[in-house]
């Protein structure tokens, strides 16, 4: 559904019969597939209407303009920055188009309309709650980003921060209130927020399942943020943003994104600089392992491997979110930390494993900011247990390893298997080691720079989450100046929770700006390993878990 079918406020009619005429369009040239196109669109009619996130409009909000390659777009002024939301950076991935690399949107006439979000990628309706009663619709047409640049600004173009949002690679949104960016456009830049297809429909490699008649592409997600990339080089400069100085930044899923990015050759001279917060561990496998997942998908669904193509194509968004959570749910139960979506290697874009490519030195030299928070397990005692937390776990974890490597690694935790050292081995597997081993390859060939995120105010310590996965955000998009930060901090923590929140926002703006996060942050070597901890007082410490390091050195992350 497009921005003007939607609903949003003054939709231009022209905006609406360009996308039915692109619709239209997709259709001419895929004999084969047209048929398939009809049964997913005779679905999508016959499926209830969603009522449209509806944005209220405001007397003291502007009207803002600014020209793209395939059109103008209109948003609003509000609160010192200019906001464009869901601007469409490709074709709708639909009927013929889905499982298919993307492609450029296509051009509109008269004025797009982007006072608010249309669309998050398909996935189960909770992740989608952006507020009481607030749901944001989904679809298949979902391949929009955000613009958020300040108001008041001079003559120089401004650097450029792309964000890729997380959630595993099978939920989230670039419409999530806390990625709104309009505190990091405040301190000089220009913000870019970016959805991209998710799980079954984009993160899941199903290419193995291609037939003559049927063609799925790899890593569309990937191919997704490339062309977002893209679209930020021909046409940030008309927002006030500086083409040849972006960042892009993620976390989690969108920090493992970004690694991975750095790998891709498509990329290259895309962005200049990378902040990678909590990338994931083992979610990068290889084609053979890819189309061993592809291969229990198609029989979860119900299809015969000969028919598996035809069969994903068919399948409506629902079928398949729903048979790729079971396909999850089956991964986790044969072996812990088997995950199957995500990035795969050994295509046209990602040719090498991410981490070996930084290795060797193929990867793409730009600056890197990589780190984790201290507690990130935590976290995942209460929610999406999918991390080793307790001992039975992370004997299940760490089974088919040599003796002598789970000893090691165990004996890295002197208080294990107390519940506090299998939370702290948890987190150290799906995040620590990818963000060590990240450090310590890239860092070889590039300017690299490794953190920690201690800062928790009081109430979630008392809570247990302490500074937990995802933490850092709160601090990065000022979260702690809003109502909920207030409701976070009690007195004494106030000032603290908004001093680090400086603190980060200042480095993350200084190194998107010139790729130095301060003169007192060193940069990782051999054999120092400087780590910049934030936290009530911001401090370097050198090798701080050496112990940890060296017990899980040498664990693969691609499976």
């Amino acid at each position: 559904m497009t921005a003007a079918g939607l609903g949003l406020p003054g939709a231009a009619d022209g905006v609406r019969a360009a996308d039915d005429q692109h619709r239209d369009g997709d259709q001419r040239g895929y004999p084969h597939e047209v048929r398939l196109a009809a049964v997913q669109r005779i679905r999508a009619l016959r499926a209830p209407r969603v009522r449209p996130v509806r944005y209220r409009r405001f007397m003291h909000e502007r009207i803002v303009r600014a020209r793209t390659t395939a059109g103008i777009v209109e948003g609003f002024t509000r609160d010192g920055v200019h906001r464009w939301r869901s601007i469409p950076y490709a074709r709708p991935p639909v009927g013929p188009l889905r499982y298919r690399a993307p492609q450029p949107a296509q051009p509109w006439s008269g004025v797009r309309h982007c006072h608010g979000f249309t669309n998050c990628a398909p996935q189960q309706r909770r992740y989608t709650l952006l507020g009481i009663g607030r749901y944001q619709p989904m679809s298949e047409d979902c391949l929009t980003l955000n613009v958020v640049a300040p108001e008041k600004r001079g003559d120089e173009p401004l650097p450029v921060m792309v964000f890729i949002h997380g959630g595993g690679y099978i939920l989230g949104s670039s419409a999530t209130p806390i990625y709104d960016g309009a505190a990091l456009a405040r301190r000089g830049c220009v913000y870019v927020s970016v959805n991209y297809r998710l799980g079954a429909l984009g993160c899941l490699d199903l290419s193995s399942l291609s037939t003559p008649d049927v063609t799925i592409d790899s890593n569309l997600y990937l191919r997704d943020l490339v062309l977002a990339l893209r679209w930020v080089r021909d046409n940030i400069a008309n927002f006030g943003g500086d083409p040849d100085n972006v960042t892009i930044f993620g976390e989690s899923a969108g920090a493992h994104i970004t690694a991975t990015l750095l790998a891709v050759p498509e990329a290259a001279g895309l962005f200049h600089r990378a902040i990678a917060e909590s990338p994931a561990a083992g979610m990068t496998r290889s084609r053979e392992v890819a189309a061993e997942f592809a291969t229990r998908f198609a029989h979860l669904l119900g299809a015969r491997r000969q028919d598996a193509a035809t069969a994903v194509m068919r399948a409506s968004a629902a079928q398949l979110v729903d048979t790729q959570h079971r396909l999850l749910e089956q991964g986790m139960q044969q072996r812990l930390g088997a995950f199957p979506i995500g990035p795969v290697f050994g295509d046209d874009v990602v040719p090498t494993d991410p981490v070996e490519a930084m290795r060797s030195g193929q990867a793409h030299r730009v600056p890197l900011i990589v780190g984790t928070n201290a507690d990130e397990g935590r976290l995942f005692t209460r929610f999406l247990g999918m991390l080793p937390t307790n001992e039975k776990m992370v004997e299940e974890l760490l089974a088919d390893l040599e003796p002598t490597a789970r000893e090691r690694i165990t004996a890295a935790y002197p208080d294990y298997p107390k519940r506090s050292a299998c939370i702290q081995l948890g987190g150290d597997f799906a995040f620590c080691t990818a963000a060590w081993q990240i450090a310590d390859a890239h860092g070889q060939h590039a300017p690299t720079y490794l953190y920690r995120y201690d800062f928790a105010p009081r109430t979630l310590q008392w809570s247990g989450f302490g500074a937990t996965h995802a933490m850092e955000l709160l601090a990065v998009f000022d979260v702690y100046r809003t109502r909920l930060g207030a409701l976070l901090t009690a007195a004494a923590d106030r000032h603290h929770a908004l001093r680090v929140s400086n603190e980060i926002q200042r480095r993350w703006r200084s190194f998107s700006r010139t790729g130095l996060p301060g003169d007192d942050w060193p940069m990782h070597s051999h054999p120092e390993r400087a780590v910049l901890v934030f936290d009530r007082k911001t401090r370097v410490e050198f090798d701080p878990h050496q112990h940890r390091r060296l017990a899980w050195d040498g664990f693969s992350l691609a499976q």
